[in-house]
């Protein structure tokens, strides 16, 4: 599948998470700029850099038949010239199952380039239990220094 152009960071990800949910590993390549420099880390795993790298973990992702659904919450946007930065907390539940897995945070990267909206990079990590909730819009950041 040729790669896609998406006009706003935010069409680029409802079609990463779109893609992710339907298991097609093409339309979420698809999402990806066309660059070596791209990468990826999935919860618990190592860096993963370049195209083909990634393609291949999602392929196993994919291969494991796991059928999950997504609900992004908590959603922080950044975005500066070329560049737009997202921080989501993902809460996937796998059809079939009932309880909910634990939330996942994720920072997801995009880049303009030649006049559309694709994704750079995307990092998830597990969420501690005790900020299992989004903080709330007015809560204050603790202090970890």
């Amino acid at each position: 599948m040729a790669a896609a152009s998406f006009t706003t960071p935010q069409e680029a990800e409802q079609a990463f998470y779109e893609a992710f949910q339907r298991a097609d590993l093409d339309a979420l390549m698809a999402v990806w700029t066309e660059d070596d420099d791209v990468f990826c880390v999935h919860p618990g795993g190592a860096r993963l850099t370049g195209l083909a790298a990634i393609r291949e973990s999602f392929r196993q992702i994919f291969g494991n038949g796991a059928n999950m659904r997504f609900q992004l919450r908590g959603v922080q946007q950044i975005r500066g010239g070329l560049l737009a930065v997202h921080s989501v907390y993902e809460y996937i539940t796998l059809v079939g199952e009932r309880r909910q897995a634990d939330p996942v945070i994720a920072t997801n990267v995009y880049a303009n380039a030649g006049g559309g909206w694709r994704m750079i990079g995307h990092h998830a990590s597990p969420v501690a239990n005790a900020e299992a909730e989004p903080p709330s819009e007015n809560a204050k950041p603790a202090l970890l220094h």
